[in-house]
C-alpha cells in the first residue's frame, strides 16, 4: 500500500508590522524641569518647546521607537504633543522610522528630504505595483538599502525576504497575488514604498509601456543615471555629506597640483609667446579670478546688473529648424546666447537672488533672456535668506553676496534628443556659461565667483517646479568686489 502523504503544515499567519519613529544614532532627547524639551546633536541643543509632564515622560520612547498608528490624535492631548515634538524632530532631520514586526525589523527608514514623513498610501488586494525603473539597491558598508532619486527617503533593508520581493516586483504584480507568494513584505511596507515613489501602481493589463505609465511627461525622459546624478550631485534631495570635507585625508595623499611629465623629448613653446603682444582676450582670461567679499557700502547698480546679463546671457537670435528624420519631423526653436551650448539647445536659465543692488529692490527674480527683463518671483523671506546663506557658507565668505545667481535647467529641452549623455552636457554647458560670467564681470570691473553646491529642495519651493522639471546646476556669486585692506 502507498504511504499516505504527510499533511503540508499550516501556513504560519504573517503578523502585521508595527511603524515607529525613533531618534538618529547621533542624537539625545532631554526633559527640563521646566517643561521644556532639548534634542543634542554634538554641542548644540535645540530648544523643542515645552510640553506637559506626561508628554515629556512618553517622548523618551523616542530613543528606543515610538509607535505611530496613524490616527489624528485630539487636540491637548498627550498624544498631540508627542506628534508636535516628532514632527519638529522630523524637520531637523533627527529621526528614522523602524517597521517591524514580532519577529524583528523589516527595514528602516532614513529620510532624505528635511520635511519627510511617512504616510503610507492606501493600498487594495486588486492594486498592480511595480518596481520604479529609478530603484535600486545597493550595499552601503555592511548593510543592503533600496533607494531612488525621487524617494523622500531610503530603506535600510533587514530582512532579506524583502529584497528577494522586490525582485519579484520587477515586474507588474496585483497585492492579491503577492500574498500567496512565500516572503510576502507586508501590505505595511508596500504602502510605504507607494508613497516614496519606489513603487507605483499601473492599470491591471496596461500594454502601454511602464516607462511613460510612471511619472509625468517630463519624467519619461530621464535616464536613470541621469536623474541619480542630478539628485545626489546636489543638495536637498539626500543625507549625505556634501562639499569640502576632505574624506580621504590619512587613507591617501592628494594628487599633485601638476601632472608629472611623460618621458620624451618636449617641445618648448615658451620661446614663441611674444609677452609684449597679449591680446585682449588673453588679457581677459588672465585677470579674470574668484572674489568673495564684496563692498555693501557701494553695492552693484541695476545699470550694470543690466549690461552683464546682456554681454553674457542675452538671446541674440531665434531661429527654426525642422528635424531631418522624415517627413513627419517637427521643427525645433532654437534661441542663440553668447555662450555654446551642446546641441544648440540653450536651456540654462537665470535666477537672481537680490541682496543688495541699487536701484533694484531686494527680491527673487527670473531673467527673461528673450525680452532682457527681470521678472520678480512671489518667494518667502526665509527661503530667500536661506539661499543666500547657503551661498555665504559655500564661499567661507563673512557676508552674502549682493547678487547670486542660479543656474537651472530645463532638462528636457536637452534629454529630448539625447541619451545617456544628456545631463553631462548639462554640466558642461553650465561650466561654460560660468566662465562666460566670469569674464563678462571681468570686463565690467565686478567681482564674481562660482559655487558649486546647490540646494535643490530649496530651489523647488522658491519656484514651485519639481526638481526633475527645472532645477539648479550650479551659482554665480556676483557684486562690486571688496577693496583690499590697508597693509594687506
Amino acid at each position: 500500500m502507498r504511504r499516505p502523504a504527510a499533511k503540508k503544515a499550516p501556513k504560519k499567519a504573517r503578523r502585521p508590522a508595527s511603524l515607529s519613529a525613533r531618534l538618529v544614532e547621533h542624537a539625545t532627547l532631554q526633559a527640563r524641569a521646566d517643561g521644556s524639551i532639548v534634542a543634542g546633536v554634538g554641542d548644540h541643543a535645540i530648544e523643542l518647546g515645552k510640553v506637559s509632564a506626561s508628554a515629556a515622560t512618553r517622548a523618551q520612547n523616542l530613543h528606543t521607537g515610538l509607535r505611530l498608528d496613524g490616527a489624528v490624535p485630539r487636540a491637548g492631548s498627550t498624544e498631540k504633543e508627542i506628534l508636535r515634538v516628532a514632527r519638529r524632530l522630523a524637520g531637523l532631520g533627527l529621526l528614522e522610522y523602524r517597521l517591524a514586526n514580532g519577529e524583528g525589523d523589516e527595514v528602516v527608514i532614513e529620510p532624505q528630504v528635511p520635511d519627510y514623513w511617512p504616510r503610507p498610501q492606501p493600498l487594495d488586494p486588486a492594486d498592480v505595483l511595480v518596481l520604479s525603473r529609478f530603484a535600486y539597491m545597493r550595499r552601503r558598508g555592511n548593510d543592503l538599502v533600496l533607494e531612488s532619486p525621487r524617494a523622500g527617503a531610503l530603506f535600510r533593508i533587514c530582512n532579506p525576504t524583502v529584497a528577494a520581493a522586490m525582485a519579484t516586483l520587477s515586474t507588474p504584480q496585483s497585492i492579491r497575488r503577492l500574498r500567496r507568494q512565500e516572503g510576502f513584505p507586508g501590505k505595511e511596507l508596500l504602502a510605504l514604498l507607494v508613497d516614496c515613489q519606489i513603487l507605483f501602481k499601473v492599470e491591471p493589463g496596461s500594454d502601454a509601456g511602464l516607462r511613460p505609465t510612471e511619472g509625468d511627461d517630463d519624467l519619461v525622459v530621464w535616464d536613470f543615471h541621469d536623474l541619480l546624478f542630478h539628485a545626489r550631485s546636489t543638495e536637498g534631495r539626500h543625507a549625505n555629506p556634501t562639499g569640502g570635507v576632505y574624506p580621504y585625508v590619512g587613507v591617501m595623499a592628494p594628487l599633485p597640483a601638476v601632472r608629472a611629465p611623460w618621458p620624451g623629448d618636449k617641445i618648448d613653446l615658451r620661446s614663441l609667446c611674444d609677452a609684449q603682444q597679449t591680446t585682449p582676450v588673453a588679457k581677459l582670461l588672465r585677470e579674470r579670478h574668484s572674489t568673495r567679499a564684496f563692498d555693501d557700502q557701494q553695492p552693484i547698480t541695476l545699470a550694470e546688473l543690466a549690461q552683464f546679463l546682456d554681454s553674457a546671457a542675452r538671446v541674440q537670435a531665434n531661429f527654426t529648424s525642422k528635424l531631418d528624420l522624415d517627413d513627419d519631423s517637427p521643427e525645433v526653436t532654437y534661441a542663440a546666447r553668447p555662450y555654446p551650448s551642446g546641441g544648440g539647445c540653450w536651456e540654462l536659465e537665470l535666477y537672481l537672488a537680490v541682496d543688495t543692488c541699487e536701484g533694484l529692490a531686494r527680491g527673487f527674480y527670473h531673467y527673461d533672456a528673450g525680452e532682457h527683463a527681470l521678472v520678480p518671483l512671489d518667494v518667502r523671506a526665509a527661503e530667500l535668506d536661506a539661499m543666500l546663506a547657503g551661498a555665504e557658507f559655500a564661499m567661507g565668505a563673512s557676508a552674502a553676496p549682493q547678487v547670486l545667481i542660479t543656474i537651472a535647467a530645463r532638462f528636457g529641452r536637452v534629454s529630448w534628443k539625447y541619451s545617456s549623455i544628456a545631463y553631462a552636457l548639462v554640466l558642461k554647458d553650465a561650466g561654460v556659461l560660468i566662465q562666460t560670467l566670469y569674464l563678462a564681470a571681468t570686463d565690467l570691473g565686478l567681482g564674481g565667483c562660482a559655487i558649486g553646491s546647490v540646494n535643490n529642495d530649496l530651489f523647488a519651493r522658491m519656484t514651485g517646479l519639481a526638481f526633475h522639471v527645472e532645477g539648479p546646476v550650479g551659482q554665480f556669486a556676483l557684486g562690486r568686489a571688496a577693496k583690499p585692506e590697508a597693509g594687506s
